[in-house]
């Protein structure tokens, strides 16, 4: 894997990770206000969603590089 195809499977896959930490750790508001959509999160921790989407993401992506470094699963065409 070339540095190029490397850094877009880790956006590929952060973006992924991303999408599934979003829902996490979501609290409505108990009291709301008029105006405001009940379904709104009270806080949104976003800072804490992209840390862990990013360590998340980090471990996945380090799987997937090792997995096709040591040719477990090979993209590359079979010439016979």
């Amino acid at each position: 894997m070339n540095w190029f195809t490397g850094i877009m499977v880790y956006i590929i896959v952060w973006w992924m990770v991303l999408l599934m930490v979003l829902p996490l750790w979501i609290r409505r508001p108990e009291q709301v206000e008029k105006g405001h959509d009940p379904g709104a999160p009270a806080e949104a921790m976003i800072a804490k969603k992209l840390l862990v989407t990013t360590l998340v993401a980090a471990a996945v992506f380090g799987v997937i590089f090792a997995i096709i470094e040591a040719d477990l699963i090979s993209f590359r065409q079979i010439v016979r």
